[in-house]
């Protein structure tokens, strides 16, 4: 698999794969996400690419005190591959070379595959209540 940053021309591949994923809600526009992302530390965007297809991604940011880990997503028909494991050492790394001492990410409630897979790359529970509140409204509530 090769990792790259994004382009825009993967939009529409990337959102499929989220879809395919699970990843989206429709409170949520993934390319409202894609496009704000692009204008905010594109290079911490990437694309896993087997045989001309996106078949992963991921996207991180660094504010300079906490690394933040979103949208990391594999193909369903390439899991078990090691590819999520490959597409979150090259982000952790991109992050580390930006001096980030420690990164954080959410996992949504339930997702006991994502949780096992994290604590198998290291990750530990912070015990911390992670609250939201939309700034910008992509479309219909959550609820």
């Amino acid at each position: 698999m090769l990792i790259r940053p994004f382009v825009p021309a993967d939009t529409e591949p990337v959102v499929a794969l989220w879809e395919r994923c699970g990843l989206t809600r429709p409170w949520n526009d993934p390319r409202k996400d894609i496009e704000r992302k692009l204008s905010v530390q594109p290079d911490l965007f990437l694309v896993g690419v087997l045989d001309a297809a996106v078949v992963a991604s991921v996207m991180a940011g660094y504010d300079g005190h906490r690394g933040s880990i979103n949208y990391l997503a594999v193909d369903p028909a390439h899991r078990r591959d090691g590819l999520a494991g490959r597409m979150l050492g090259v982000v952790e790394r991109e992050l580390e070379t930006l001096g980030c001492p420690k990164v954080s990410l959410q996992i949504r409630a339930g997702n006991d595959t994502a949780l096992e897979f994290y604590v198998a790359h290291g990750y530990t529970p912070d015990h911390t209540v992670v609250l939201g509140k939309r700034l910008i409204s992509d479309g219909p509530a959550a609820g």
